[in-house]
């Protein structure tokens, strides 16, 4: 039996992990389907205080991870599949296996959405990205492609526009669902042109491993060209991991886990931290401090038990 389990090995997981190690709760961190979440695919990361040069994403996440291990948190690989949270001690089916646990922390992320061609997977973390925020700063004076519709790749565009010297924005419809301001707002900037009806079939160039350019082709007509861009940012949303608990913890209609303040879900003894609940901010630094609200949350409620 353990005392708390931890679903997640990114910033919120190993942040959560090194404070309950702290509290003697020995945690158990069930590692996910994504080892170190979204920082393993992120080359250098200069938001993160303490890090004046900045810092590799998968080295940080390791350094997070070693220090919670130096506390007596334990790492497992694997995800779990399927949770029962009808009743306490939950059980936890992680790659075949049941485990239970007093308390759970739920800080399994959201994987970005992406074009699914093999050249963009290749080019991640070197010109392509899901996180303007993150890597928007890395391309100055370049030119930029975004992909998206919605209000975030209007967003995404928009802020591009402070560093790029051209931002591209490419919707396969001629119609947005972006809200009429954020559409208003992004179509009045000078240095913000917009691509309909047009998709992305390959991403240039892996040899060289950097962006370089994008083939463009129009869904209306079929005609397709080569454009040279340096920086292809994918704005076309994020999935929560939320599959093994629907129908048990409250989620909204795009299954991220509706927080019942603090770190609390609607299943008391349950927390949550990070991109799974979290679809404003999304970054390294909200996801580690959301880990350290749902651990203070979760030591607390097992001290009242008295565990």
């Amino acid at each position: 039996m353990h005392n708390v389990v931890i679903l997640g090995s990114g910033c919120a997981g190993n942040t959560a992990a090194i404070y309950t190690a702290r509290a003697n709760l020995k945690p158990l961190v069930i590692t996910g389907h994504e080892p170190g979440g979204q920082l393993s695919i992120t080359s250098l990361v200069e938001n993160f205080p303490g890090f004046p040069e900045g810092v590799d994403g998968p080295e940080l996440v390791e350094r997070m991870k070693q220090q919670a291990q130096h506390f007596g948190a334990e790492y497992r690989d694997g995800s779990a599949q399927v949770a029962d949270l009808s009743k306490r001690p939950f059980r936890l089916s992680v790659e075949g296996e049941w485990i239970e646990t007093r308390t759970l922390i739920v800080a399994t992320g959201a994987s970005a959405r992406w074009l699914g061609l093999e050249s963009e997977q290749k080019l991640i973390g070197k010109g392509v990205s899901s996180c303007a925020t993150c890597d928007g700063f890395f391309f100055r004076d370049k030119n930029i492609m975004v992909v998206g519709g919605g209000d975030s790749a209007m967003e995404e565009s928009l802020f591009l526009t402070r560093f790029g010297r051209e931002v591209t924005l490419v919707h396969r419809r001629d119609q947005f669902r972006a809200s009429k301001i954020m559409l208003d707002r992004a179509m009045a900037h000078p240095k913000l042109k917009m691509v309909t009806n047009s998709v992305i079939d390959e991403v240039y160039d892996v040899s060289k491993g950097e962006v370089s350019g994008v083939r463009l082709r129009n869904l209306v007509t079929g005609e397709a060209h080569d454009q040279a861009v340096d920086g292809l940012f994918i704005a076309i949303g994020h999935i929560p991991n939320t599959k093994p608990f629907a129908g048990q913890l409250d989620l909204d209609p795009d299954g991220y886990i509706l927080s019942k303040g603090g770190a609390r879900t609607n299943i008391t003894g349950v927390f949550h931290a990070g991109d799974v609940q979290d679809r404003t901010y999304r970054q390294a630094i909200t996801a580690s401090g959301a880990g350290c609200m749902a651990a203070m949350e979760a030591e607390k409620f097992l001290e009242h038990e008295g565990h």
